[in-house]
């Protein structure tokens, strides 16, 4: 299911953004940034395979590329070029739409709230451990799912994303719905852990990059967002030193504005390129 601000063909010359959501949640956690950015741009907001209304899905990707060919069905409904936008396991997506030969010619300005990108730790000796900790979790939530238990599964995930701050009080309907998906998780968690060449792929990102970590995220995210600023020429990375992994929810109100005006910065600049190539 896709969720969008305009109908599949509506909005004529408007730019599209596209946002992709993380593990256990839905498109319509964009709500917000689509009032932000305004009618002036088109959101394309899909599901995930696996969530929100594509929770019955029954083709489960165990690569990022397999999530970007389920996606491109949505993407090629647009015209032109776009913004990316992903947070967790949907910026280790965006990453992927982003750098992959088939998109990244049409990509104009990424967003990356924490993407979850370990193997590029286990690149470097001094964060190795890190990723082998990540790997570690996997495992465990692998076992819990085999063996029907998800909400331990469920408890697992929850706790880590929490990183250092406050534990995330769920309703029992937040609950039952993430019991309901967390099957999805380990197909989410291999796709990651599979993932190669993810320093070289972010090297050769030659758009404006916006990326966000929080002082409260699991450290793993927080290297890996140090990582992604050494390596992508044009970022421009934000550390919320009060701001958790959920961050995109939780702090929307700070970002939302930043990754607006991160999108009219990268649309005024291709502009002003144009003019001066033509003049």
């Amino acid at each position: 299911m896709m969720h969008s601000k305009q109908p599949p063909h509506a909005g004529g010359s408007k730019r599209c953004v596209v946002a992709v959501h993380g593990s256990l949640s839905s498109g319509r956690q964009w709500t917000r940034l689509a009032d932000e950015l305004g009618p002036n741009y088109r959101m394309i907001a899909p599901d995930v395979s696996g969530y929100g209304g594509n929770r019955d899905s029954i083709i489960l990707p165990e690569r990022l590329a397999g999530e970007v060919a389920l996606l491109a069905e949505h993407i090629g409904q647009i015209e032109g070029p776009f913004h990316l936008v992903g947070h967790s396991y949907g910026g280790a997506i965006a990453f992927k739409i982003a750098t992959s030969s088939r998109f990244a010619s049409r990509v104009r300005s990424l967003t990356l709230i924490e993407p979850v990108l370990p193997t590029l730790l286990a690149e470097s000796a001094a964060d190795r451990r890190l990723h082998e900790l990540f790997a570690q979790l996997a495992r465990q939530l692998y076992d819990d799912l085999s063996k029907g238990l998800a909400m331990e599964a469920i408890d697992k995930f929850t706790a880590y994303w929490n990183g250092s701050g406050p534990g995330e009080k769920l309703s029992p309907e937040a609950r039952l719905r993430m019991i309901e998906q967390a099957g999805k998780l380990a197909f989410d968690f291999r796709a990651v852990l599979a993932e190669e060449n993810v320093a070289a792929a972010a090297a050769a990102i030659g758009v404006p990059t916006l990326l966000f970590s929080g002082g409260l995220s699991p450290y793993l995210t927080q290297r890996i967002a140090g990582r992604l600023t050494s390596l992508i020429a044009d970022v421009d990375a934000r550390h919320l030193p009060v701001a958790g992994h959920m961050m995109a929810l939780s702090h929307a109100k700070l970002i939302n504005p930043e990754i607006a005006a991160h999108i009219a910065r990268a649309d005024l600049a291709e502009v002003s390129a144009h003019l001066l190539t033509s003049a």
